[in-house]
């Protein structure tokens, strides 16, 4: 099965009320996902609300890798995770 690998970035928090956080997520789907495809399946993800899409990109799989590895270095992923910590929050 080949793969495709997506930038999402999001907003996360109290959305449209000046107590947001922007993150980038890291997501990686089959080939056959478009970017709506993506865009319904980060709305299932733990703490995103309506409206908090950015922007949602393809990328390469060495970008991928390398910025998945330090996506739990971010403070608001981390208090997430414990919030959540038996969601699959990799994508």
């Amino acid at each position: 099965m080949e793969l495709t690998y997506w930038k999402v970035v999001l907003r996360y928090g109290h959305v449209g009320h000046r107590n947001e956080v922007v993150v980038a997520r890291y997501i990686v789907t089959p080939d056959t996902y478009t970017i709506v495809d993506v865009n319904n399946f980060v709305q299932t993800m733990p703490g995103v609300k309506n409206r908090s899409v950015i922007s949602i990109q393809p990328i390469d799989e060495t970008t991928f890798l390398y910025e998945k590895s330090r996506e739990m270095e971010n403070f608001y992923m981390q208090n997430l995770k414990q919030k959540w910590p038996d969601m699959n929050m990799t994508g």
